[in-house]
């Protein structure tokens, strides 16, 4: 073939001009980001050099460990002295003993990695939505399948995803998918579970005599709440992990001012110059109410394994006109 052939040229595209149509219809470029979501904002613990708070409570450990194996040492030689039958039974309930001792410890062990994980999955998704990335997105994919793959409620959802996942082509657009399929359902049980203890917190506020039964009954509500979400979102709830879940929560509603409390946000609950006439044993259960909704909200968005966009998260009010009608758990819903 013969012809003028065009040289190859480079060509610089000006990022001020505007495009323009030939109807003379000016378009208006903007810049967006699109649908970005953030992860929890939890301050991140700095290494300090060495620490002599952890030697020292490793050496007492180490100690009471010691103590006590020389005195169940001693106590089954003692009971060999006076019986081998008594010594033997005496080393078998010391065996049991020690058995469920590194059971605890085993699930302590696996409660901490499986928030840790959960962690590193929210980074992952986080990458994933924000970055569009392939390899995130299958890591991510493959993660959560592993978490709700074998639950039941959540079979329909990961039936309903696997279905259509090889139908869509961008990575981002996938982790919506089981985001909406798969996650959001389990946002729905958490409103109830958050709801239903930030009443019970209000009612047993409002009715407990003392100022120290508030205390543990709000304490033990909460820890109870948090062993829920955990649980819900595929953690495993144990001593420590949930132990570490509250400590996160409330770190999260220290950074994003999620703890301060003011008046106008009270008389959002029971309405304007209502308040007033109230008892002040409601007005405490309705601040320990709302204090428990935060909580639980900041919980949620630390053990929900995909953030989610700030647009789309759920806000505090809709869970406070739920602290004043104290329904049963079980609600009916009428056609």
């Amino acid at each position: 073939m013969t012809g003028n052939h065009r040289k190859p040229t480079a060509f610089v595209l000006d990022d001020e001009e505007k495009p323009k149509s030939r109807y003379k219809i000016e378009f208006e470029t903007q810049e967006s980001f699109g649908d970005l979501v953030a992860l929890p904002q939890i301050p991140r613990r700095t290494s300090k050099g060495f620490r002599w708070g952890f030697v020292l409570v490793s050496a007492l450990a180490s100690l009471l460990s010691l103590w006590a194996g020389l005195a169940i040492t001693t106590l089954v030689e003692d009971f060999s002295a006076r019986s081998p039958i008594l010594g033997w039974i005496a080393l078998g309930v010391a065996g049991l003993a020690g058995l469920a001792a590194l059971a605890i410890i085993f699930r302590e062990i696996w409660g901490l990695a499986r928030l840790r994980r959960i962690e590193h999955i929210q980074e992952v998704s986080a990458r994933a939505i924000n970055l569009d990335e392939q390899s995130a997105t299958t890591e991510t994919i493959g993660a959560l399948e592993s978490i709700y793959g074998h639950r039941p409620d959540t079979a329909w959802g990961m039936k309903s995803f696997r279905d259509h996942k090889n139908d869509i082509m961008d990575p981002r657009d996938r982790i919506k998918l089981l985001d909406r399929l798969v996650i959001r359902p389990l946002d729905e049980e958490s409103h109830r579970i958050i709801a239903r203890r930030a009443r019970r917190v209000t009612l047993l506020t409002t009715v407990t005599p003392a100022a120290a039964l508030d205390i543990v009954f709000v304490a033990a509500q909460n820890l109870r709440m948090l062993r829920e979400l955990a649980e819900l979102y595929g953690g495993r709830p144990s001593t420590l992990s949930t132990l570490k879940l509250a400590r996160m929560a409330v770190a999260h509603l220290a950074v994003t001012g999620g703890l301060a409390l003011s008046d106008n946000l009270i008389q959002h609950l029971v309405g304007k110059g209502l308040l007033g006439r109230l008892s002040a044993r409601f007005g405490e259960g309705a601040v320990n109410g709302i204090l428990t909704s935060r909580i639980g909200l900041a919980a949620r968005d630390v053990c929900r394994p995909v953030p989610q966009v700030e647009s789309t998260k759920e806000t505090l009010g809709s869970l406070l006109r739920e602290l004043v009608t104290l329904n049963d758990d079980k609600e009916t819903t009428t056609p």
